[in-house]
């Protein structure tokens, strides 16, 4: 049963993706490839990165380059769904067709959440309410505006990170400042490499997937970007590269020549490392640079939940209304509320700054951001094993790497995160408010369709 209704969904995806064509493909390749790294890159790496090194010490270095290597996998699981099916939703609607309806309405509603909370996070982070303005004037733009000003936001805090490799780097071999060469002294000075324990490592990794979160924008844009049958495969390699380059690298240097144990969350610990060198200059520097991120990131993360609540909408598990496109070929409605909806938390926030809403709000996004890719990699799982048992396989345009090596890794490996959450005590308040978020809209989705069932029958 479920894999003739999986064949069905799959055999009207031409239909989708011609309806998909009132979308307005505005969206270059550049484009595709900042906004998923303006989604990712938010004032949280910024600052919250202290945190990270606070608790691992340098051997925080490991849990990036196993949360870099969690995101490869999910990404090139999601270009084979993508280049099959171009089209805005991507994972809400790879979920219906591959898992169930009642899961992707689940999923995606969680992941909306995610986003009108984590949004206003970032907005307070950066201590300025004006830029939820700019952030709202920019999504209605017309899409390759919006494309624009997100690849040009991004560019900033990438200059930002490859400005503060280089100093990082001329530190380290003493050709800036008069502390000589400094090697290993730092970064093993203090306690060693995993001055914590190694378990520290696993719970960092946790906190650290929550900062990689955004990459799946590639796939919400899908329907909007031109030739996405090539962008997205090359968007996909580029950007999980880039993402990993521009987290491994400036790190390794950070803590190369700052303490790990004067890591705090009152600063940018880049800003705190220039500092500590005598670049006062160069450290105010980054105090632009979180805002212009949380700008970004906000951009972005708008950007991801107002396509996956339009995709809700079309596919029936939402208001109708919010699958209407404008002249411009935007989602206008559900842009308008997702917006509607952060000032609200902001609103919520600005009342009670310890309000526990906003706090449950967003400790969600690390539960709902692993369910959302674990959705991806067991719909690309699915979607596979039946166009393997129709010997269809070849017709696959772009085929994940590895498989099914590369999809059990991705999905597995983020399962043990959500298994470590929940034996975490200050982890595991993100499932006690995430796990409803989940379980809530399925419930609904199911006791709905069981009162349609009965009033239909009642009509015969």
């Amino acid at each position: 049963m479920q894999d003739a209704l999986q064949q069905r969904g799959w055999k009207g995806c031409v239909n989708e993706a011609m309806n998909e064509s009132k979308m307005n493909r505005g969206l270059k390749n550049r484009h595709l490839q900042l906004i998923s790294l303006g989604g990712v890159i938010g004032s949280g790496y910024f600052l919250g990165t202290g945190y990270v090194l606070e608790q691992a010490g340098p051997a925080a270095i490991l849990a990036y380059l196993l949360g870099g290597l969690i995101v490869l996998c999910v990404m090139l699981c999601l270009a084979e769904l993508a280049v099959e099916k171009p089209i805005s939703g991507s994972f809400v609607n790879y979920a219906r067709d591959n898992i169930s309806p009642t899961w992707a309405c689940g999923v995606g509603w969680a992941y909306w959440l995610t986003w009108v909370s984590y949004v206003p996070s970032e907005m307070i982070a950066a201590g300025i309410i004006m830029e939820n303005l700019i952030v709202t004037a920019v999504n209605l733009f017309h899409v390759d505006k919006f494309g624009e000003s997100e690849f040009w936001l991004s560019l900033v805090k990438i200059v930002a990170l490859v400005a503060f490799s280089v100093v990082a780097g001329l530190i380290c071999l003493g050709l800036i400042g008069d502390q000589g060469y400094i090697g290993s002294l730092v970064l093993l000075g203090s306690g060693g490499f995993a001055p914590n324990g190694y378990w520290a490592i696993v719970m960092t990794m946790v906190i650290i997937l929550v900062n990689f979160q955004g990459t799946e924008i590639i796939g919400l844009a899908a329907g909007e970007c031109e030739r996405p049958e090539k962008s997205i495969p090359i968007a996909v390699r580029n950007v999980t590269w880039r993402i990993i380059a521009l987290y491994i690298i400036p790190i390794t240097l950070l803590i190369s020549i700052l303490p790990w144990d004067k890591a705090t969350l009152e600063e940018s610990v880049f800003a705190a490392a220039m500092a500590e060198y005598g670049l006062h200059n160069f450290a105010a520097i980054f105090a632009m640079v979180v805002l212009t991120a949380a700008i970004s990131c906000s951009n972005s993360g708008l950007y991801g939940a107002a396509r996956a609540l339009y995709a809700l909408g079309k596919m029936d598990m939402a208001p109708r209304s919010l699958s209407h496109i404008s002249k411009k070929g935007m989602p206008s409605h559900a842009i308008v509320f997702s917006i509607c909806t952060c000032w609200l938390v902001i609103l919520l926030y600005a009342f009670n700054p310890d309000s526990a809403l906003y706090t449950y709000l967003l400790a969600v996004s690390g539960f709902t951001g692993a369910i959302a890719w674990i959705s991806i990699c067991w719909s690309q799982l699915r979607r596979r094993r039946v166009l393997e048992a129709a010997g269809e396989v070849e017709k696959l345009a772009y085929k994940t790497p590895f498989f099914p090596y590369v999809t059990h890794f991705g999905i597995w490996a983020q399962v043990f995160c959500l298994a470590v959450m929940a034996f975490t005590p200050d982890l595991r308040e993100a499932l006690y408010a995430g796990v409803p978020m989940l379980l809530l809209p399925m419930a609904w989705y199911r006791l709905r369709a069981r009162l349609r069932a009965r009033r239909a029958a009642v009509v015969r």
